[in-house]
Parts: structure tokens; sequence; C-alpha cells
């Protein structure tokens, strides 16, 4: 370090200032009250050990609870036998196996879509299709402001070739009404929501944005990755959950939640997806998805379609909480999913009640602070698994009664 200080520069200041200067995380680090990249001994479900001790997860997105089903692990094992470990190459080379090929057929044949396209995680999926279709300066995005950052900086990327963002009202069809209005008749839309929003568990408002998008011809793609295996008929999103399946174009998301493995998905149109694989920097020049972790999904989806007493027991545990929670007087938002955000909008007491949960009651949660979300929106983030039992939820229950009046927040 005193080497770097003693060398004199030339051509402006050091980038690296600004890294040298952040210590909010060492001070937090310091007082014992930092909640992030807490490595874990162990996550196998509705329980996990954290250094040494048992905690009940309630700040995973394993919502079907297959991370470790006998027939998902199978998979994964036996593609490292057959394929090996990596394809060490991207799908444009010696990346593509017929193991993509047969997840992508599986993924449209589910979805009730021509064609998909296996990525190697899910942010690419979003980085990848938008940059590749909004690639002009006659294109606007038009994305919900509370969109997944994945798609906000899908959308920088095509801002650099030369395209407009236009973000809309929450959730509100009469404000994409509005600004598609605006848009010139030289250029062309694509409209971006999340299906279910991984930070407020609260599900788009669909049939109306579906309305307005056909209204003025332009296009539109939905983001599913909390909505797979969550919501919808046979838990095929939230396409399937309003019956729109057939009027949204693109559907993507991520093997990383419902699927139990690392990648991404998208389908619709062959021509469409034929286009992204061979106009998106991102896919072509990344190492394929791996094969243990095609096969994971893979086996995920089948079981997924095999047990739908997951998709029911999930559906009634976060109900089950929800309905708690509001009992015992937590602010939730508009939640509708195994998503349960607890308004507290206090960074400091999210931050205590967080610590306190999981020192005092081994409760695994989520603190979301500024400024990962707006002043006033700070949350205690909370999901639930189809594998939680009762006596899981109960113990949380309990542990959240306590916690809220000791901070007053009950």
């Amino acid at each position: 370090m005193a080497a770097r200080t003693s060398l004199s520069r030339i051509g402006g200041r050091d980038v690296f200032e600004k890294a040298y200067k952040f210590m909010t995380a060492d001070n937090a680090r310091a007082m014992g009250v930092y909640p992030f990249f807490r490595p874990l001994d162990f996550n196998n479900g509705p329980e996990a050990q954290l250094e040494g001790r048992t905690v009940i997860m309630l700040g995973s997105n394993n919502y079907l609870g297959l991370t470790t089903h006998p027939k998902v692990r199978e998979a994964a094992r036996n593609a490292i036998d057959k394929y090996g470990t990596s394809m060490t190459g991207s799908r444009l080379v010696n990346g593509s196996m017929r193991l993509h090929n047969e997840l992508e057929q599986k993924l449209a044949a589910f979805h009730g879509k021509e064609a998909g396209l296996v990525f190697t995680t899910g942010y690419q999926v979003n980085i990848a299709t938008i940059s590749a279709l909004l690639s002009n300066k006659r294109s606007v995005a038009m994305i919900d402001k509370d969109d997944h950052a994945s798609i906000y900086d899908g959308v920088r990327l095509a801002q650099a070739a030369g395209a407009r963002m236009v973000r809309y009202k929450h959730s509100d069809p009469a404000a994409l009404d509005s600004a598609l209005s605006e848009i010139a008749d030289t250029e062309g839309a694509l409209v971006i929501t999340d299906g279910v929003f991984s930070a407020q568990g609260e599900i788009a408002s669909l049939p109306g944005i579906v309305e307005v998008v056909k209204k003025h011809k332009a296009r539109l793609l939905v983001d599913d990755a909390h909505a797979l295996g969550v919501i919808g008929p046979g838990g095929r999103g939230t396409a399937a959950h309003f019956g729109l399946e057939k009027e949204v174009d693109l559907i993507g998301g991520t093997f990383s939640k419902s699927l139990a493995s690392i990648g991404g998905w998208l389908v619709g149109e062959r021509k469409v997806l034929d286009y992204i694989q061979h106009f998106a920097y991102s896919f072509l020049f990344a190492a394929s998805a791996a094969p243990p972790c095609v096969a994971a999904a893979m086996a995920s989806l089948e079981v997924m379609q095999e047990e739908p007493w997951r998709q029911e027991k999930l559906r009634e545990n976060f109900t089950y909480m929800r309905t708690e929670l509001q009992r015992l007087g937590f602010e939730l938002g508009k939640t509708e999913t195994a998503v349960i955000p607890i308004y507290i909008r206090d960074d400091l007491k999210t931050v205590m009640m967080w610590k306190s949960l999981l020192d005092d009651y081994s409760l695994y949660v989520n603190p979301f602070i500024t400024p990962g979300v707006p002043p006033k929106q700070q949350v205690l983030r909370t999901s639930y698994m189809a594998t939680h039992e009762r006596k899981h939820l109960d113990h949380a229950l309990e542990a959240f009664e306590k916690v809220g009046k000791k901070f007053g927040v009950i």
C-alpha cells in the first residue's frame, strides 16, 4: 500500500480511489452487523447451516425445493460422467450439445411456443435479448420502473447502439399507454416487464399491459424468473396465470430458482430467437451452460410436471405466511406469490431486525436496504418453499412477532 501512495501518477485521478474510500462494508463488519456475502456451510432447502449452526432458510429462491431432489442430483451426476464438467466454448463454436437442444425443445413445448434458447445465466438472457433486438436509433425500450437490474443493464447496452429507454409507472397499463403514445411512427418499441417482481412479490398487471401493447403494435418480453413453478397452471408462469400465453411474444427466465440449477432460458418465435443467437454478443462470446447444469434444469422441469403437489404446497405455505404476517400487523405490500416483503422503511432498523432474527431465533432472511432499494422502501425479504414444514413457518412467525414488537414495527 505504501508503494501505491508513493508513486507519482500522470494523467488524472486514480480509478481505485473510490474503492479505498469505501468504508461502509468494513465498518459494518467491525460492528457485527454486515448482512451480506455470509458463507453457508450447507443449504439443503428449508434448513441450512451457517457458521456451524442450523438456521431456518427464508432467504432462498429454491421455490419447489428441487436442489436436493434425488432425480435432479442423479441427472447432474450422470451428465458429469457422460459429458464432463464443461464444454469450454461458446454455443457458437464447440459449446452446443444435443442436451442444450433437447432442453430448448422441452421449454418451448412447456410454454406453448415455437422455439427455445438456453443461456449460461439468467442475467445473460436479458442482456443478450434486449441488446440484440434494440440495436439502433429506431428502437425504444419501454420498461417498468421496478424491473430487474438485468433488464436495465440490457437496455444500457442497447442505448450504446442508439436505442432509447422510457420508464413507465410501476405495473400501470395507463402509464404505459401514455408513454407508447408519445413514441415516433418511425420507432419500434419492446415493452419489458417482470412477471413477478423480485422485491415485492407482486404479479405484473399483464392483461392491461397486453391490451396496450397490442393497441400500439409493440412487442412484449416478460421476465418470469420468479414466476416459473410458482404461478400459473402447472407452474407455467405469468402469461399462463392470466391465460395470455399466445399474446406474449417472448418469455424468459432463469434456472436458478424453481429449476434448481444455473442458467437461463428464452422462448418465442424461432426466427426471433435465431436472430438473437446470431447478434447478441453476450450470447455469442460466452461459454455455454455446463452439461450438469443443463441436465439438472431439465430434470427439474420434469419433476415439476410429475409432482404437481409441490406447486400446491408452495401456494399453501406462502398463503399461510401472508395471512399470518398480516394478522400480526406487518405491512406486506401487494405480494401474491412466494416472495413476501416485510416493510420496515428504515435502514438501521432493518439491519438490526435481521441480526436479531438470525442471532436470537436462527431465522435467515434477506435485508434490502438503500441504495439497493429506494429510501423508505427498506424490507426484510422473505421467500418460501414447497418443502417448508408448518413447524418451520410457525417458528418464523413466533420470531417475527417478538422481533417486530421489540423494534416497534408492530
